[in-house]
Parts: C-alpha cells; structure tokens; sequence
C-alpha cells in the first residue's frame, strides 16, 4: 500500500496548493482500491451493486431463429426484385412452441413475434404488407415489401451460450437485472456493499431540533451527504455533528475507522481555520491537504485514517500494542479507511463530491464503468472566467427549438447558496485553461440526472 507521499511522487508538477482538478483524480485513482469481499444476492436485491465475477450465459439468447414481428414466414429465396408474390397458407406457427409441418415452393407459414421459424424459412414478411385472398388460404406480398433475411432473429443474436453476458466491475442497472432474467438466472455475485461513514464539524453547526442561536446556522451537508451517497447505492453511516474538541473529534475518527471503508466530513480542512479537525487528520492519519485550482471548493484533505495510516506512524502492525495515543474507543478493530475531508460550504461540498469523491467511491465499489460523458451546450448568457483553475457553475439545461442543447446559470453561484443547486439539473464545467464565455458558445454540461 502506498503512502500519499509515494503517491504524489508519481504525479507529475504535483503541488497541494495548486493541485489542477485532473491531477484530484488521478490521485485518487491511485489511492483508492476496490472491496474485496463478494456475496451472492437474488436479483430483486441486486440493483445498483456491482457484478463481482463474469456471468457466463448458461444459455443462447434467443434459443432458436424466430420472428421478430407478427406476419408470413416463407423462403426469401423465391423474392424476385420488382414482382408480387403469392403464397399458399399452410400453417399458423405460435410463439412458445415449434410449428411441427413441412414447407414446400410457393408456401408460407403464418407466425406471432417470438414464433421459432419454420424449418427451411428465413424471413418474415410483416402482416400488415400482405394482402389476404379468399378464404384466407393465401397471401400476396406486393413487390419488394421485404427482402431476404428481413424480420428474422438468429439463434444467440443477444448472447451466445457460454459467452460473458455481464462484466466483473458492471453496475446492476434495471436493464442488467433484465437480462440476468432472461438467462434464466435468479442470483448474481456481487461485491459487497461499500461502508461510508459521514459527519459535520464545527461549534457552529445546529443539528436539527436544536434552537436557532446567534452566529450558528443549521447542519445541511449532512442531508445532502446522505442524499448523495444513498443515490449510490451504499451502506451510510451517518454520525450526526462532531464538534470542534479534540476528544471528540479523535472519537468519531477512530470509530467511523472502525466500520467504515471511507470517511466523509465537512468542514474543518481550511488553511489557518480555529479548528482542531486538520490537527486530528494530522494525529490519526496520512492525509494530504490541498489548495484544488477550483472554484468553489478549493480546500480538500484527502488520505488514510486508522490502521494503515497506524503502521506508516509507528512501525507497529495491528497485532502488536499500539501507543495510548493511538487506542481505538470503538468495539469494531481500528482498521484504514479512505477519508475525504470537504469544505465547509453547501454547494462546495456538492460539487467537490461529485467532480472527486463519487468517482473515488465507485472504484471502491468496484465498479469498472466510465463515468457519464460531459454534454456540450450552447450557452446563452455570457460568463467571466479566469484561466488558471476549474470553475463548476450551475446551469439549468434545455433543449432550443433546433433541437440542440443550451444552458444558462442560475444566478447568484456563490458557495453558500444552496437553493442554486435545487435549481440547477447541470453544472456548466468550465476548464482550467478556459477563459471568458460569450453568448453562444459551446461548454460542457455535467448532468444531475440520476446522480442528485
């Protein structure tokens, strides 16, 4: 396991005052690594976990040749371009069972979607293309309606017996729990669901129910957390505000060490704040802080907490006696856990979770699936931006009436106007090289669709 120190050596230009918002990622690319552990789960468990071996497909999707459509099944090889052709009705093929009886030249076979074709027919002209004669004893295809091949699905064309249906690192999405169905398949193994442990800190925050008092304010990054990390899919463990005391802060850092596979707080991380959370980080970890050239949120402290971060500081491994300093207050082994110490500001935490800790906790995870895509909109209002670092604006995405995306922001984007967020389906990401936007440009478009 590396230390931050042998991580930031593999970094090139790597400066904590100064870090590019890439070299976050990459960083934590570096640092993080995925769950081991793996249970086996029903598939109306299983959405949103990730697939932890490859599923191999017991069988052919679909098993046979069949139609696609309702129609005509018949021999394409009597098709001749720019002549009609007529057909005599021998049969009616039905989806669930083979239609038993011979085809000869100049004979058709009547079949619903999903019917398996007939033995020696390899297409399907669509009903509403035909014209019945009397007696509905034959059917006319006008000229060049279908060609050879047309409305016919291959045995196997969806998954071929023995093939990888769904990835190792795959994320269950509805569509996966689909197909694990129709492969017949009522559980799937997965890793186990990651452990994220949360908590606000500072003398001035007010937890809810509490009684409004001057120069505090009420916790609200702690509802966002949740919100975003049960969007996830994870395990929360919510711990309420810590406030700024030493013993307290070292008692909610050894516990949340002690179950948790990350650790997520506010506040705290700010060069020269009156607080004692950097000084713990310091005391109970390897952590690095950081200026990010971002706006908002530039301050961030990333690193290990617990039993890791214990072995670089003293030599000693787990078994052996650990200083008093270093004795764990909770039931559950000082063990590491990954810590992303955030901002302080509402939509600085927001936007620092989406741009750096989601991606970090989904390679926890083990999940293998790029992230979504920037969109690229058209903005409709002009933007102020200064080269040099990475702004992340909130923006209300449209679609223009030529059908192309556009953007604006929502007003005021200072860090503590939360309600900008509500507003907002996007952030407008603006990169670090980029400067001033005119009406009319395009930027690119970070969607909240699915996400918060």
């Amino acid at each position: 396991m590396k230390t931050i120190a042998q991580i930031a050596a593999e970094l090139q230009g790597y400066d904590p005052q100064a870090l590019r918002v890439a070299d976050v990622n990459a960083f934590l690319d570096r640092l993080v690594e995925p769950v081991a552990e793996t249970e086996e789960l029903g598939i109306f468990e299983a959405l949103g976990r990730v697939v932890a071996r490859d599923v191999i497909s017991p069988i052919s999707v679909p098993p046979h040749d069949n139609s696609a459509m309702d129609g005509y099944a018949l021999a394409g090889a009597q098709l001749v371009p720019g002549q009609p052709l007529t057909l005599r009705v021998v049969g009616t093929a039905l989806a669930g069972k083979a239609w038993a009886g011979q085809v000869g030249p100049g004979e058709c076979v009547k079949i619903m979607t999903g019917a398996i074709m007939p033995a020696g027919l390899d297409t399907v002209v669509p009903q509403e293309f035909t014209t019945q004669g009397a007696g509905g004893t034959e059917v006319t295809l006008a000229a060049d309606v279908v060609r050879l091949g047309d409305n016919r699905r291959f045995k196997g064309e969806d998954l071929m017996e023995d093939g990888v249906a769904l990835a190792c690192g795959e994320q269950l999405t509805p569509a996966a729990l689909g197909l694990l169905a129709s492969l017949g398949l009522a559980t799937v193994t997965v890793f186990r669901r990651l452990r994220v442990a949360y908590f606000s800190t500072g003398d001035e925050i007010l937890s809810l129910g509490e009684a409004p008092r001057e120069g505090a304010v009420y916790d609200s990054n702690r509802y966002t957390v949740f919100g975003l990390l049960t969007r996830m899919g994870v395990e929360v463990i919510d711990m309420g505000v810590v406030r700024d005391e030493p013993a307290l802060l070292e008692a909610a850092f050894r516990k949340a060490a002690g179950q948790a596979d990350a650790i997520i707080t506010s506040g705290g991380v700010s060069v020269g704040e009156a607080d004692h959370t950097r000084t713990m980080m310091k005391k109970l970890g390897d952590v690095a802080f950081w200026r990010i050239a971002m706006r908002p949120g530039r301050p961030m402290a990333v690193g290990r907490i617990g039993a890791a971060s214990f072995e670089a500081k003293t030599g000693c491994s787990q078994g052996e006696k650990m200083p008093d300093s270093y004795q764990n207050n909770s039931t559950s082994p000082l063990k590491g856990a990954i810590l992303f110490g955030l901002p302080g500001n509402p939509v600085a935490v927001m936007v620092t979770f989406l741009a750096f800790v989601r991606p970090a906790l989904l390679r926890m995870m083990g999940s293998t699936r790029p992230a979504p895509p920037l969109l690229r909109a058209i903005s409709t209002e002009a933007m102020r931006k200064k080269p040099g670092r990475t702004e992340y604006q909130r923006g209300t995405v449209t679609t223009a009436a030529n059908g192309t995306l556009q953007v604006r922001t929502t007003g005021n984007q200072g860090s503590g106007v939360l309600s900008s967020m509500v507003q907002a389906n996007g952030l407008i990401v603006l990169h670090h090289n980029q400067g001033n936007v005119a009406v009319g440009d395009p930027v690119d478009v970070m969607v909240f669709d699915g996400v918060i």
